[in-house]
């Protein structure tokens, strides 16, 4: 009778340990002491030595990339936020010639690997003068095909009663999308400022790409460079994974239930019964 719900316990705690596990590896070397690491077997308990943290943050300009990087998931998530917003709802509730072929593009472009947007967005940036540079780095990506698709589904379940109760008490489009269909898409933006924070926070090739000046590449290029001077020196490429990671790890933690909600579909609507 209970086997079944065992299992499946027993499956996702197995799961979740395989997924734990390279973090906690990371904090287990990074907080090691030199031999250990080449210990055999090797000692899966932290030793909580926080000296390799402290020389390696003192060894570069850390404030700097982690400025650079929250800079750019901020204006990644509110740029995505607004214009997944107002495209979903234009798609939901306009009425204009082509929607439906503006639909099928965004469909289009959210099934379009990010490797083979590479060469013409470059051409772009380039052609407008900005590579290496804050905004060449984050152009692409102020836009979200997923996002625009979450907005105008939600969009499209709310009941038609609302927006004509809004009309009828003079409230506009911009209006009725900014005080009523915006606080009932809470879960919606949730969602979508959750996932775009996790690819913004990611991002390795673009900036790799576009970018040749460490002052202004954000974590994960930085890491890229530090395994190449320490690629022998574990203990340090491990406390650089710790110190990139740590904040995505603790929001992760936090907002799992949102990220579930999104993956799953099931999102807080506002509508609630």
């Amino acid at each position: 009778m209970y086997r079944a719900p065992v299992l499946r316990f027993s499956l996702q705690l197995v799961a979740a340990a395989a997924f734990f596990f390279p973090v906690y590896w990371v904090v287990v070397t990074a907080t090691g002491h030199h031999d250990s690491v080449y210990r055999i077997p090797p000692l899966f308990a932290p030793a909580w030595n926080l000296r390799p943290l402290v020389r390696v943050w003192n060894s570069a300009p850390w404030p700097r990339y982690f400025a650079n990087t929250i800079g750019m998931t901020l204006v990644v998530v509110g740029c995505v936020v607004a214009t997944s917003a107002l495209a979903g709802y234009a798609l939901a509730e306009g009425r204009f010639r082509g929607r439906e072929v503006l639909l099928l593009a965004i469909l289009g472009a959210a099934m379009v690997p990010e490797q083979a947007l590479l060469v013409p967005r470059y051409l772009v940036v380039h052609s407008l003068g900005l590579l290496n540079t804050y905004a060449g780095e984050v152009l692409p990506l102020l836009l979200n095909a997923f996002g625009v698709l979450l907005y105008r589904q939600f969009f499209l379940s709310l009941p038609t009663s609302y927006r004509d109760a809004a009309r009828i008490e003079g409230c506009g489009e911009a209006a009725y999308l900014r005080h009523i269909a915006m606080p009932l898409a809470r879960g919606v933006t949730y969602a979508v400022m959750l996932l775009a924070a996790i690819a913004a926070w990611n991002q390795f090739q673009w900036p790799l790409i576009v970018t040749s000046s460490r002052s202004i590449q954000p974590l994960e290029v930085i890491l890229a460079h530090f395994s190449q001077t320490y690629q022998s020196d574990w203990r340090r490429m491990s406390a650089a994974v710790l110190l990139a990671v740590a904040p995505l790890v603790v929001l992760l933690v936090f907002a799992q239930r949102r990220i579930m909600a999104a993956v799953s579909g099931d999102l807080d609507t506002g509508l609630g019964g």
